[in-house]
């Protein structure tokens, strides 16, 4: 008896990978049938990614490996990319530095992204004096520009990796607090909030598993595009001086090393990380998009 029971249940567990699989190959199926630029998007990133996981594996050169017989030296067979003012290889470079950029990019923006996310649902829920208090925080934060705020920042925390994650998350968080705000507020109207409300459920409980669901989806939708943003503010502290330092590899300082002569720049060593950091961004931006019509089930018979 017991034989059967133990082989029910696994049956059953059985069953419910084999459906949740069904489940999520059905969801990838639809999103690249019905979003084809966002699915390549997509792809382009994953493969970044690799990229920067793997580094250590598939660059042909260490990093920091100077070779001064290859001074300023134009891409060859040997080095596709070229070389830099100190010989290292700038393909090398440039895998590395996808590393660092969306290192910073990914944490920066689940952390922005999260204090965000707690704090639009807590303010748009309570509402009264304790929303009015706090959207005005949100309204001062919103009135720096992103850089200057990140600059200011880095001035008074200094350079380095975890400084720079700190002043581009918290350039993040009012812009996520005002979108997940305006929806709490649409969301605590509906009628089984009411319903919640009416047999006991506190107002943590209320957020925790009625409000911050609903909140989900477009939380996702902003942290998505919000990773473009994040590895152009990495990219440009770290080209004036003030994100990533040197020597470790990053696209930003990549273009740095390249500004230090206007008159008679590599081209080489403008071209290819820029053209990292624009590729990128424009695939976090569509993958953004595609994102966005996939979860919002307005447009859902549409696209279908």
């Amino acid at each position: 008896m017991q034989t059967n029971e133990t082989y029910t249940a696994s049956q059953r567990q059985g069953l419910t990978w084999t459906s949740a699989a069904s489940a999520l190959y059905g969801a990838v199926r639809r999103f690249v049938a019905t979003s084809p630029i966002g699915a390549l998007a997509v792809a382009f990133l994953i493969l970044v990614g690799l990229v920067a996981i793997l580094a250590d594996l598939i660059a042909p050169y260490p990093p920091l490996e100077a070779n001064y017989s290859m001074l300023r030296h134009a891409p060859t067979v040997s080095h596709p990319m070229g070389n830099d003012f100190l010989g290292r290889d700038v393909l090398t470079r440039l895998m590395f530095g996808a590393r660092t950029s969306l290192l910073v990019a990914f944490s920066a923006v689940a952390i922005g992204k999260a204090i965000g996310f707690s704090w639009g649902i807590v303010s748009g829920y309570m509402g009264g004096r304790f929303d009015l208090f706090t959207q005005r925080i949100v309204e001062i934060l919103l009135a720096f520009p992103g850089i200057i705020l990140a600059l200011m920042l880095l001035v008074a925390l200094g350079s380095g990796v975890i400084t720079v994650i700190i002043a581009i998350s918290i350039g993040g968080i009012a812009g996520s607090t005002r979108v997940i705000r305006s929806v709490v507020l649409s969301v605590k109207e509906m009628p089984y909030i009411d319903a919640a409300r009416a047999i006991g459920a506190s107002q943590i409980r209320v957020m925790l598993l009625h409000v911050a669901p609903q909140c989900i989806a477009p939380a996702m939708v902003v942290a998505s595009a919000s990773l473009g943003g994040a590895i152009f503010a990495e990219a440009a502290l770290s080209f004036l001086g003030l994100g990533v330092p040197p020597p470790n590899p990053s696209w930003g300082n990549m273009l740095n090393s390249a500004s230090n002569e206007f008159l008679n720049p590599l081209w080489w060593m403008v071209v290819f990380p820029g053209m990292a950091i624009t590729l990128t961004i424009l695939a976090f931006n569509l993958f953004g998009d595609a994102l966005r019509d996939h979860l919002d089930p307005k447009l859902r018979g549409g696209l279908d």
